[in-house]
């Protein structure tokens, strides 16, 4: 055997086993897998909500609804009591002008506690009830966006496969042609060993 045919034996065997390794003699090697179905994304797991904190007392108006009537106590007889009736008598129109005053007063500031106690119980109605749309709309983004995330990662394990193939493919023609092109030269070599020489 000479060094040529030593040489193409050797590189004969070497394209054979890497052939035989790549399963390129199976014809089934040729097929594509199934591609990966989209797997069934799992919700996102959501922090504990915190715990509502105490909200601050009311503040408490029975000592003003108490303290609201301006009027002089009553007085006693003598002297005193008479110059005290003649001044509440003087005084009587700003008393219960003041009286008045004090009663509209009292009363609104009652009014106004329980508008403002109204006003945020509705406001936090309100808020909560955004929250809970915003939260379920942020839900579903998510979901989409895990769907979306398994179909992108099942159709790049199935573009994977088919570079794969086509690369296998292209390999074992580029094989086969070189297999051929030396055999070709093996058998020109042969020819021309068989043609006189002169």
């Amino acid at each position: 055997m000479s060094e040529d045919e030593a040489r193409v034996a050797r590189e004969l065997r070497r394209i054979r086993e890497e052939v035989r390794e790549r399963a390129l003699l199976d014809p089934q090697a040729a097929r594509l897998p199934e591609p990966l179905a989209p797997r069934t994304p799992q919700p996102v797991t959501s922090e504990p909500l915190p715990q509502p904190g105490t909200p601050p007392v009311a503040p408490d108006g029975s000592a003003v609804n108490a303290l609201w009537e301006a009027r002089p106590a009553r007085t006693f007889g003598g002297l005193k009591g008479w110059l005290a009736r003649k001044l509440q008598a003087l005084l009587a129109p700003q008393t219960e002008a003041q009286v008045a005053f004090n009663s509209r007063q009292v009363q609104l500031d009652n009014q106004l506690l329980a508008y403002l106690e109204a006003r945020l119980a509705e406001t936090h109605r309100h808020y909560d009830a955004v929250l809970g749309i915003h939260g379920r709309h942020l839900q579903e983004v998510d979901e989409r966006h895990l769907i979306l995330q398994e179909e992108l990662v099942a159709h790049v394990h199935d573009l994977v496969k088919r570079i794969d193939l086509v690369l296998a493919e292209s390999e074992k023609g580029r094989l086969s042609l070189e297999f051929a092109l030396r055999d070709l030269r093996d058998r020109l070599r042969a020819l021309e060993a068989r043609l006189p020489r002169g």
